[in-house]
């Protein structure tokens, strides 16, 4: 009958949603905890850059404030 179907299709649905939502946590973690940033246009590839040079350890998401930039 139709239903039998059913756990082929949940078995698939299974498959493609692992990926989806283990991304978030995957690129969390090489990043100390911080999502992934991307940049879409050329002026946040800028601030990406300059975020990484201030940072003072060449990683753009161990950003300081204005008030610790000598």
């Amino acid at each position: 009958m139709w239903f039998e179907i059913l756990p082929g299709l949940a078995v698939m649905a299974t498959c493609l949603l692992i990926p989806g939502i283990a991304t978030a946590p995957i690129h969390r973690f090489p990043n100390g905890g911080e999502g992934k940033r991307v940049a879409y246009y050329s002026y946040q590839w800028t601030l990406m850059e300059r975020d990484k040079r201030v940072s003072g350890v060449n990683r753009y998401y161990v950003s300081k404030g204005l008030e610790n930039i000598d």
